[in-house]
Protein backbone atom coordinates (compact mmCIF):
# COMPACT_ATOMS: atom_id res chain seq x y z
CA UNK A 1 0.00 0.00 0.00
CA UNK A 2 3.23 2.65 0.40
CA UNK A 3 4.42 1.75 -3.27
CA UNK A 4 2.15 3.86 -4.83
CA UNK A 5 2.54 6.64 -2.27
CA UNK A 6 6.06 6.80 -2.80
CA UNK A 7 5.70 6.74 -6.47
CA UNK A 8 3.58 10.19 -6.42
CA UNK A 9 6.08 11.40 -4.30
CA UNK A 10 8.97 10.86 -7.28
CA UNK A 11 6.94 12.01 -10.01
CA UNK A 12 7.70 15.90 -9.32
CA UNK A 13 11.25 15.59 -8.98
CA UNK A 14 11.80 13.26 -11.79
CA UNK A 15 9.93 16.77 -13.82
CA UNK A 16 12.22 19.11 -12.15
CA UNK A 17 15.32 17.36 -13.12
CA UNK A 18 13.57 16.77 -16.64
CA UNK A 19 13.24 20.47 -16.86
CA UNK A 20 16.73 21.31 -15.59
CA UNK A 21 18.44 19.26 -17.95
CA UNK A 22 16.54 20.35 -21.00
CA UNK A 23 17.40 23.94 -19.74
CA UNK A 24 21.29 23.19 -20.05
CA UNK A 25 20.84 21.19 -23.39
CA UNK A 26 19.30 24.47 -24.65
CA UNK A 27 21.68 26.92 -22.91
CA UNK A 28 24.00 25.06 -24.54
CA UNK A 29 23.30 24.99 -27.98
CA UNK A 30 24.11 27.76 -30.54
CA UNK A 31 21.90 30.48 -31.28
CA UNK A 32 20.60 30.98 -34.40
CA UNK A 33 21.79 33.08 -37.01
CA UNK A 34 18.90 35.21 -36.99
CA UNK A 35 20.07 36.36 -33.29
CA UNK A 36 23.20 37.29 -34.46
CA UNK A 37 24.45 40.48 -35.79
CA UNK A 38 25.94 39.33 -39.66
CA UNK A 39 26.93 41.01 -42.70
CA UNK A 40 26.40 38.68 -46.27
CA UNK A 41 29.11 38.95 -49.21
CA UNK A 42 27.82 40.25 -52.34
CA UNK A 43 29.16 41.45 -55.45
CA UNK A 44 30.02 45.06 -56.20
CA UNK A 45 32.62 47.49 -57.37
CA UNK A 46 35.00 48.04 -55.80
CA UNK A 47 37.35 51.63 -56.58
CA UNK A 48 40.72 52.74 -54.64
CA UNK A 49 41.08 55.74 -54.83
CA UNK A 50 42.92 59.12 -52.88
CA UNK A 51 40.68 61.79 -52.76
CA UNK A 52 41.70 65.98 -52.20
CA UNK A 53 40.48 69.22 -52.82
CA UNK A 54 41.23 71.40 -55.88
CA UNK A 55 40.41 74.36 -57.58
CA UNK A 56 39.76 74.87 -61.22
CA UNK A 57 41.90 77.73 -63.41
CA UNK A 58 41.93 77.86 -67.01
CA UNK A 59 45.08 76.30 -68.37
CA UNK A 60 45.79 79.21 -70.97
CA UNK A 61 45.55 82.51 -70.18
CA UNK A 62 47.48 86.17 -70.32
CA UNK A 63 47.38 89.33 -68.29
CA UNK A 64 47.10 92.03 -70.28
CA UNK A 65 49.24 95.14 -69.24
CA UNK A 66 50.50 98.68 -70.28
CA UNK A 67 53.37 99.36 -71.54
CA UNK A 68 52.98 103.15 -71.95
CA UNK A 69 51.70 105.83 -69.70
CA UNK A 70 49.04 108.01 -70.12
CA UNK A 71 45.51 108.37 -69.11
CA UNK A 72 42.89 105.43 -70.63
CA UNK A 73 40.83 107.10 -72.96
CA UNK A 74 38.92 103.90 -74.11
CA UNK A 75 38.51 100.24 -72.89
CA UNK A 76 36.86 98.44 -75.87
CA UNK A 77 35.64 94.81 -73.93
CA UNK A 78 34.09 93.82 -71.09
CA UNK A 79 34.62 90.95 -68.74
CA UNK A 80 32.82 87.83 -70.02
CA UNK A 81 33.58 88.81 -73.72
CA UNK A 82 34.98 86.68 -76.71
CA UNK A 83 38.21 88.46 -77.97
CA UNK A 84 39.86 87.92 -81.40
CA UNK A 85 44.13 87.53 -81.49
CA UNK A 86 44.63 91.13 -82.65
CA UNK A 87 41.46 93.08 -81.59
CA UNK A 88 41.59 95.75 -80.13
CA UNK A 89 41.25 95.91 -76.61
CA UNK A 90 42.27 99.87 -74.75
CA UNK A 91 43.47 103.03 -76.01
CA UNK A 92 45.74 105.01 -74.24
CA UNK A 93 45.45 108.75 -74.35
CA UNK A 94 48.72 109.46 -76.95
CA UNK A 95 49.56 112.98 -76.47
CA UNK A 96 52.47 112.46 -74.83
CA UNK A 97 54.25 109.95 -76.89
CA UNK A 98 53.29 112.01 -80.23
CA UNK A 99 54.72 114.83 -78.53
CA UNK A 100 58.28 112.56 -78.03
CA UNK A 101 58.24 111.19 -81.53
CA UNK A 102 57.99 114.61 -83.32
CA UNK A 103 60.71 116.18 -80.48
CA UNK A 104 62.76 113.35 -82.05
CA UNK A 105 61.83 113.50 -85.94
CA UNK A 106 63.05 117.61 -85.46
CA UNK A 107 66.00 116.60 -83.51
CA UNK A 108 67.19 114.01 -86.06
CA UNK A 109 66.04 116.67 -88.96
CA UNK A 110 68.50 119.33 -87.05
CA UNK A 111 71.47 117.04 -87.27
CA UNK A 112 70.59 116.21 -91.05
CA UNK A 113 71.19 119.54 -91.61
CA UNK A 114 74.70 119.96 -89.31
CA UNK A 115 75.95 116.81 -91.67
CA UNK A 116 75.51 118.69 -94.90
CA UNK A 117 77.08 121.52 -93.46
CA UNK A 118 80.02 119.19 -91.84
CA UNK A 119 79.87 117.22 -95.42
CA UNK A 120 80.43 120.64 -96.98
CA UNK A 121 83.42 121.64 -95.11
CA UNK A 122 84.63 118.52 -95.27
CA UNK A 123 84.89 118.72 -99.55
CA UNK A 124 86.17 122.32 -99.02
CA UNK A 125 89.33 120.92 -96.86
CA UNK A 126 89.66 118.16 -99.27
CA UNK A 127 89.89 120.86 -102.07
CA UNK A 128 92.22 122.79 -100.04
CA UNK A 129 94.91 119.33 -98.93
CA UNK A 130 94.84 118.68 -102.65
CA UNK A 131 95.93 122.24 -103.90
CA UNK A 132 98.63 122.42 -101.37
CA UNK A 133 99.60 118.90 -102.15
CA UNK A 134 100.17 120.38 -106.09
CA UNK A 135 102.19 123.40 -104.90
CA UNK A 136 104.44 120.97 -102.65
CA UNK A 137 105.33 119.17 -105.55
CA UNK A 138 106.01 122.72 -107.61
CA UNK A 139 108.25 123.82 -103.98
CA UNK A 140 105.18 126.37 -103.92
CA UNK A 141 104.67 126.03 -100.36
CA UNK A 142 105.69 125.25 -97.00
CA UNK A 143 105.68 121.63 -95.46
CA UNK A 144 103.83 123.33 -92.38
CA UNK A 145 100.75 124.60 -94.60
CA UNK A 146 100.86 121.09 -95.92
CA UNK A 147 100.43 119.18 -92.35
CA UNK A 148 97.63 121.99 -91.52
CA UNK A 149 95.54 121.28 -94.59
CA UNK A 150 95.96 117.11 -94.32
CA UNK A 151 94.75 118.10 -90.43
CA UNK A 152 92.31 120.37 -91.44
CA UNK A 153 90.63 117.56 -93.78
CA UNK A 154 90.97 114.47 -90.68
CA UNK A 155 89.29 116.89 -88.83
CA UNK A 156 85.93 117.78 -91.01
CA UNK A 157 86.04 113.61 -91.89
CA UNK A 158 85.96 113.46 -88.20
CA UNK A 159 83.35 115.71 -87.49
CA UNK A 160 81.15 113.86 -90.62
CA UNK A 161 81.25 110.43 -89.07
CA UNK A 162 79.84 112.17 -85.57
CA UNK A 163 76.69 113.30 -86.88
CA UNK A 164 76.54 110.41 -88.42
CA UNK A 165 76.52 108.52 -85.81
CA UNK A 166 74.33 110.82 -83.98
CA UNK A 167 71.46 110.42 -86.31
CA UNK A 168 71.91 106.74 -86.25
CA UNK A 169 71.27 106.99 -82.49
CA UNK A 170 68.40 109.49 -82.96
CA UNK A 171 67.03 107.09 -85.83
CA UNK A 172 67.25 104.85 -82.71
CA UNK A 173 65.42 106.41 -80.00
CA UNK A 174 62.90 107.36 -82.96
CA UNK A 175 61.94 103.82 -83.53
CA UNK A 176 61.28 103.60 -79.84
CA UNK A 177 59.35 106.55 -79.49
CA UNK A 178 57.40 105.20 -82.44
CA UNK A 179 56.96 101.71 -80.84
CA UNK A 180 55.86 103.28 -77.64
CA UNK A 181 53.41 105.27 -79.74
CA UNK A 182 51.46 102.02 -80.48
CA UNK A 183 52.08 100.77 -77.31
CA UNK A 184 48.79 103.48 -76.72
CA UNK A 185 46.76 100.97 -78.74
CA UNK A 186 46.53 97.47 -76.85
CA UNK A 187 45.82 94.43 -79.30
CA UNK A 188 44.42 90.71 -78.04
CA UNK A 189 47.37 88.64 -77.85
CA UNK A 190 45.74 85.58 -78.55
CA UNK A 191 42.20 84.70 -78.95
CA UNK A 192 39.76 83.85 -76.18
CA UNK A 193 37.23 85.39 -73.08
CA UNK A 194 37.97 88.61 -71.25
CA UNK A 195 37.58 87.06 -67.54
CA UNK A 196 38.74 90.08 -65.73
CA UNK A 197 39.34 94.06 -66.17
CA UNK A 198 40.94 95.71 -63.77
CA UNK A 199 41.21 99.36 -64.87
CA UNK A 200 38.69 102.01 -66.03
CA UNK A 201 38.09 104.74 -68.42
CA UNK A 202 40.27 107.73 -67.06
CA UNK A 203 42.78 106.00 -64.68
CA UNK A 204 46.01 107.40 -65.09
CA UNK A 205 48.69 104.55 -65.79
CA UNK A 206 52.39 104.72 -64.72
CA UNK A 207 54.01 102.23 -67.07
CA UNK A 208 57.80 103.78 -65.87
CA UNK A 209 57.79 102.19 -62.01
CA UNK A 210 56.02 98.92 -62.99
CA UNK A 211 53.50 97.17 -65.53
CA UNK A 212 50.32 98.38 -64.68
CA UNK A 213 47.46 94.99 -65.40
CA UNK A 214 44.42 96.19 -67.28
CA UNK A 215 42.59 92.90 -68.07
CA UNK A 216 42.95 88.73 -68.07
CA UNK A 217 42.12 86.75 -71.39
CA UNK A 218 41.50 83.30 -70.97
CA UNK A 219 40.82 80.05 -73.01
CA UNK A 220 38.39 78.52 -71.02
CA UNK A 221 38.93 74.61 -72.82
CA UNK A 222 41.07 73.40 -71.52
CA UNK A 223 40.99 73.99 -67.67
CA UNK A 224 43.02 73.14 -65.30
CA UNK A 225 42.46 71.35 -62.17
CA UNK A 226 44.99 72.54 -59.08
CA UNK A 227 44.40 69.53 -56.99
CA UNK A 228 45.96 69.72 -53.07
CA UNK A 229 47.21 66.32 -52.07
CA UNK A 230 48.67 65.19 -48.58
CA UNK A 231 52.01 64.27 -48.25
CA UNK A 232 50.47 61.07 -46.56
CA UNK A 233 48.99 60.30 -50.12
CA UNK A 234 51.22 61.44 -52.93
CA UNK A 235 53.27 58.41 -53.05
CA UNK A 236 50.00 57.10 -54.59
CA UNK A 237 49.90 59.50 -57.02
CA UNK A 238 51.83 59.26 -60.37
CA UNK A 239 51.61 60.77 -63.82
CA UNK A 240 49.20 59.61 -66.56
CA UNK A 241 46.93 58.57 -63.20
CA UNK A 242 43.48 58.38 -64.18
CA UNK A 243 41.50 60.32 -62.41
CA UNK A 244 37.99 62.62 -62.04
CA UNK A 245 36.44 65.26 -60.04
CA UNK A 246 32.85 66.69 -59.14
CA UNK A 247 32.23 70.37 -58.37
CA UNK A 248 28.96 71.91 -56.20
CA UNK A 249 27.27 72.98 -59.43
CA UNK A 250 27.94 69.95 -61.18
CA UNK A 251 25.46 68.14 -59.07
CA UNK A 252 26.33 64.23 -59.67
CA UNK A 253 28.05 64.49 -63.03
CA UNK A 254 32.01 63.64 -63.48
CA UNK A 255 34.82 65.13 -65.39
CA UNK A 256 37.35 61.96 -66.12
CA UNK A 257 40.87 63.39 -66.76
CA UNK A 258 44.31 61.92 -65.98
CA UNK A 259 47.22 63.60 -64.07
CA UNK A 260 49.34 65.67 -66.43
CA UNK A 261 51.83 67.01 -63.71
CA UNK A 262 52.98 66.50 -60.39
CA UNK A 263 54.78 69.82 -58.82
CA UNK A 264 57.44 68.72 -56.78
CA UNK A 265 57.25 71.96 -53.62
CA UNK A 266 54.08 72.40 -51.77
CA UNK A 267 53.03 75.95 -52.11
CA UNK A 268 54.52 76.94 -48.66
CA UNK A 269 58.08 76.92 -48.14
CA UNK A 270 59.42 73.99 -46.38
CA UNK A 271 61.44 75.62 -44.21
CA UNK A 272 58.41 77.56 -42.42
CA UNK A 273 59.22 78.17 -38.90
CA UNK A 274 56.60 77.87 -36.04
CA UNK A 275 56.83 80.40 -33.13
CA UNK A 276 58.80 77.70 -31.03
CA UNK A 277 61.78 77.59 -33.25
CA UNK A 278 63.31 74.67 -34.23
CA UNK A 279 63.75 72.79 -37.23
CA UNK A 280 61.08 72.31 -39.93
CA UNK A 281 60.56 68.55 -39.38
CA UNK A 282 59.99 68.90 -35.44
CA UNK A 283 58.14 72.16 -36.18
CA UNK A 284 55.64 70.59 -38.80
CA UNK A 285 54.81 67.11 -35.92
CA UNK A 286 54.84 70.11 -33.34
CA UNK A 287 52.13 72.16 -35.35
CA UNK A 288 49.94 69.36 -36.62
CA UNK A 289 51.22 71.21 -40.00
CA UNK A 290 49.83 69.17 -43.14
CA UNK A 291 52.02 69.71 -46.64
CA UNK A 292 50.41 69.61 -49.62
CA UNK A 293 51.34 68.71 -52.84
CA UNK A 294 49.97 70.28 -56.06
CA UNK A 295 48.60 67.68 -58.84
CA UNK A 296 47.71 69.52 -61.55
CA UNK A 297 44.99 67.40 -64.48
CA UNK A 298 43.63 69.20 -67.47
CA UNK A 299 39.53 68.44 -68.43
CA UNK A 300 38.05 69.99 -71.98
CA UNK A 301 35.14 71.89 -70.96
CA UNK A 302 33.93 73.10 -74.65
CA UNK A 303 30.06 73.36 -72.94
CA UNK A 304 31.54 75.82 -70.46
CA UNK A 305 30.07 73.89 -67.36
CA UNK A 306 33.31 74.66 -65.79
CA UNK A 307 34.12 77.89 -64.31
CA UNK A 308 37.61 79.67 -62.67
CA UNK A 309 38.22 78.80 -59.09
CA UNK A 310 35.40 76.39 -58.91
CA UNK A 311 35.97 74.01 -56.08
CA UNK A 312 36.45 70.48 -57.05
CA UNK A 313 36.66 67.09 -55.37
CA UNK A 314 39.19 64.77 -56.80
CA UNK A 315 39.38 61.01 -56.86
CA UNK A 316 42.81 59.87 -58.26
CA UNK A 317 41.79 55.85 -59.11
CA UNK A 318 44.69 53.75 -57.90
CA UNK A 319 42.79 50.43 -58.38
CA UNK A 320 39.30 49.56 -59.71
CA UNK A 321 37.58 45.91 -60.13
CA UNK A 322 33.88 45.52 -61.06
CA UNK A 323 31.74 42.63 -59.69
CA UNK A 324 34.33 40.81 -57.47
CA UNK A 325 33.40 39.70 -54.01
CA UNK A 326 33.15 41.97 -51.85
CA UNK A 327 32.85 41.63 -47.85
CA UNK A 328 32.69 45.04 -45.71
CA UNK A 329 36.24 45.92 -43.77
CA UNK A 330 34.28 45.70 -40.71
CA UNK A 331 33.53 42.10 -40.80
CA UNK A 332 37.17 40.91 -41.13
CA UNK A 333 39.96 40.52 -38.54
CA UNK A 334 43.14 41.03 -40.93
CA UNK A 335 42.65 37.85 -42.90
CA UNK A 336 40.43 36.04 -40.70
CA UNK A 337 36.60 36.26 -41.12
CA UNK A 338 33.54 34.76 -39.13
CA UNK A 339 31.30 32.79 -40.72
CA UNK A 340 27.42 32.30 -39.64
CA UNK A 341 25.50 29.27 -40.58
CA UNK A 342 22.06 28.95 -40.26
CA UNK A 343 21.83 27.11 -37.10
CA UNK A 344 23.78 29.85 -35.52
CA UNK A 345 27.38 28.11 -35.76
CA UNK A 346 30.12 30.05 -36.45
CA UNK A 347 32.97 28.79 -38.29
CA UNK A 348 36.33 31.06 -38.26
CA UNK A 349 38.06 31.09 -42.56
CA UNK A 350 41.39 32.39 -43.30
CA UNK A 351 40.32 34.67 -46.46
CA UNK A 352 42.94 36.48 -49.25
CA UNK A 353 41.97 40.16 -50.06
CA UNK A 354 42.59 42.26 -52.71
CA UNK A 355 42.03 46.12 -52.90
CA UNK A 356 39.86 48.15 -50.53
CA UNK A 357 37.75 51.65 -50.43
CA UNK A 358 37.90 51.28 -46.98
CA UNK A 359 34.84 50.32 -46.84
CA UNK A 360 34.90 46.92 -48.24
CA UNK A 361 37.27 44.99 -49.48
CA UNK A 362 37.70 42.70 -52.17
CA UNK A 363 37.56 39.01 -51.45
CA UNK A 364 39.92 36.88 -53.52
CA UNK A 365 39.36 33.76 -51.64
CA UNK A 366 37.91 31.62 -48.64
CA UNK A 367 34.22 33.05 -48.74
CA UNK A 368 31.23 32.70 -51.56
CA UNK A 369 28.53 35.01 -52.39
CA UNK A 370 25.83 34.73 -49.79
CA UNK A 371 28.16 33.88 -47.13
CA UNK A 372 26.91 35.54 -43.74
CA UNK A 373 29.82 37.17 -41.80
CA UNK A 374 29.94 37.79 -38.09
CA UNK A 375 29.91 41.63 -36.74
CA UNK A 376 30.77 42.12 -33.31
CA UNK A 377 30.75 39.78 -30.00
CA UNK A 378 28.26 36.38 -29.70
CA UNK A 379 25.39 37.20 -27.30
CA UNK A 380 27.09 40.75 -26.32
CA UNK A 381 29.74 38.36 -24.40
CA UNK A 382 32.86 39.33 -26.61
CA UNK A 383 32.60 35.54 -28.67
Amino acid sequence: MKRPRLARRALPAVACLTALIALITWYNLPPSRDALTTVTVTRGNIENSVTALGTLQPRRYVDVGAQASGQIRDIHVEAGDQVKAGQLLVEIDPSTQKAKLDASRYAIENLKAQLQEQQALHALARQKFQRQQRLAAGNATREEDVQAARAELSATQARVEMFQAQIRQAQASLRSDEAELGYTRIYAPMSGTVVAVDARVGQTLNAQQQTPLILRIARLSPMTVWAEVSEADIGHVKPGMTAYFTTLSGGSRRWTSTVRQILPIPPKPLNETSQGGGSPSSNKSGSGRVVLYTVLLDVDNTDNALMADMTTQVFFVAGQVKDALTAPVAALHGSLARVVAQNGRIEERQVRLGISDRLRVEVLDGLSEGDHLLIGPVDGSGG
